[in-house]
């Protein structure tokens, strides 16, 4: 097993530990002890060091196999979108972009909004017209009445 493979495991395995809430309970389990045990060793300079360095060295840690966990995961969330990109009727010029510095990745956005209000689709606009007529709906709609249609489970009891 390579070197970055074993990595990408840990950092897959401890990232998703770090995540659930019985670690979130463990940590504050030892944050209690610690404070517990501050009379029995004093309140000494000591004890605040532990606490302090355990929490600095796991933190420093951390950083390192989160973030390789994430740019991992939105690597493959962008191989994806450039896939069905590439595949659909989108355009291709769009493969990529998450490369841009943010004015260019800015330009792209503006460029997409400018298109779809040109084609009539305002994002804001469709949005209101979408809940008005969620509403419309609602309102048409017949209130339930007391009567419930027969149940398979009725119709085949009295089918026999």
């Amino acid at each position: 097993m390579s070197f970055n493979r074993a990595f990408s495991t840990t950092a897959n395995a401890v990232a998703h530990a770090a995540g659930m809430p019985v670690t979130f309970l463990a940590c504050c389990a030892i944050v209690v002890v610690w404070a517990v045990s501050g009379p029995v060793f004093g309140f000494s300079d000591t004890w605040q060091l532990i606490i302090n360095t355990g929490t600095t060295i796991i933190t420093f840690l951390m950083v390192f196999l989160i973030q390789n966990t994430q740019n991992r995961d939105g690597a493959a969330i962008q191989a994806k979108l450039d896939e069905l990109i590439r595949a659909g009727h989108g355009e291709n010029t769009f493969i990529g972009i998450e490369h841009l510095t943010e004015e260019e990745v800015a330009e792209f956005r503006e460029r997409c909004e400018k298109a779809a209000k040109e084609h009539g689709r305002d994002v804001e606009v469709e949005m209101k017209l979408k809940a008005e007529m969620t509403e419309k709906e609602k309102a048409a709609k017949p209130a339930p009445s007391k009567k419930s249609a027969p149940t398979k489970k009725k119709a085949k009891a009295r089918a026999t």
